[in-house]
């Protein structure tokens, strides 16, 4: 996997502007729709013991500058963000101070979870999963998953697929403009080794008409839904449900999102 502590820095600034169509409240209804049908965590901060208090955790792994963590956490559940840049955390604080919520985060690198007791809950969106390039190191973040899942609890993610970085966005160049920030995406996949790099510029207003140019280069490993469903089953997990993100339905071969939920079912209370 890339050194993603390189990654997510400048970009990190302009990260919520440039995401601002990103359904975000889609996101979280549907989670929350999915915790209250498979999972064992309830929208309640009022625990009476230590072990309800664990059960109703939710960990937001790879929760970038917390705006779905934030989300979450209005909904009533207790929550953890979790997430390898420093600079997208220190978004996460700032929205946290604004709101008054109570959430703690964790400057971690997925494939390190270390958390202090299991979790009724880990969701992992936008992609996420996606950064892991070696399947070893994905099939490692899934058994840390499991090991801090609470009896009977749920691990959300969602990936792009193969397909996606294969037939929709491969080699192509994106530019958009905005009021004060810019951004050239130039992206290249490389069908063979399964990996998509998009070089990434972006143009910062500063102080009058002066733009600062920042550049990040990122990868992703396109994984297929047999690729994912093989290394969650390996992890130890029970595979509840697997849908396309953008129709809630059944997954088809030209899917470009997809969300697993599975299940923990190896510990006993």
């Amino acid at each position: 996997m890339e050194n993603t502590e390189e990654i997510y820095t400048d970009f990190a600034r302009v990260y919520d502007e440039l995401m601002d169509n990103t359904p975000y409240e889609m996101w979280c209804n549907r989670l929350d729709q999915l915790i209250a049908s498979y999972g064992v965590s309830r929208p309640t901060r009022d625990a009476e013991g230590i072990l309800d208090s664990e059960r109703n955790l939710v960990v937001d792994l790879g929760c970038g500058t917390g705006t779905l963590t934030e989300l979450l956490y209005q909904k009533g559940y207790d929550c953890i963000g979790v997430d390898n840049s420093e600079e997208m955390l220190g978004i996460a604080m700032e929205k946290k101070v604004e709101s008054g919520s109570e959430i703690l985060y964790l400057h971690q690198d997925m494939r390190e979870l270390d958390l202090y007791s299991t979790v009724g809950t880990v969701i992992s969106v936008c992609d996420s999963v996606n950064y892991i390039l070696e399947e070893e190191e994905l099939l490692q973040v899934f058994r840390l998953v499991n090991n801090y899942l609470y009896p009977g609890g749920i691990f959300i993610f969602d990936f792009n697929t193969d397909y996606k970085y294969r037939e929709v966005i491969g080699n192509t160049t994106i530019a958009e403009n905005r009021e004060d920030c810019s951004f050239i995406w130039e992206n290249y996949y490389d069908p063979e080794e399964e990996i998509n790099e998009y070089d990434l510029t972006i143009f910062v207003q500063e102080e009058g008409d002066t733009f600062h140019r920042y550049t990040e280069t990122h990868l992703q490993r396109g994984y297929t839904v047999g690729q994912m469903r093989t290394l969650v089953e390996q992890a130890g997990l029970k595979i509840l449900e697997i849908m396309d993100s953008d129709t809630g339905e059944a997954v088809t071969e030209t899917s470009e999102r997809v969300y697993i939920v599975a299940k923990e079912q190896q510990k006993e209370l």
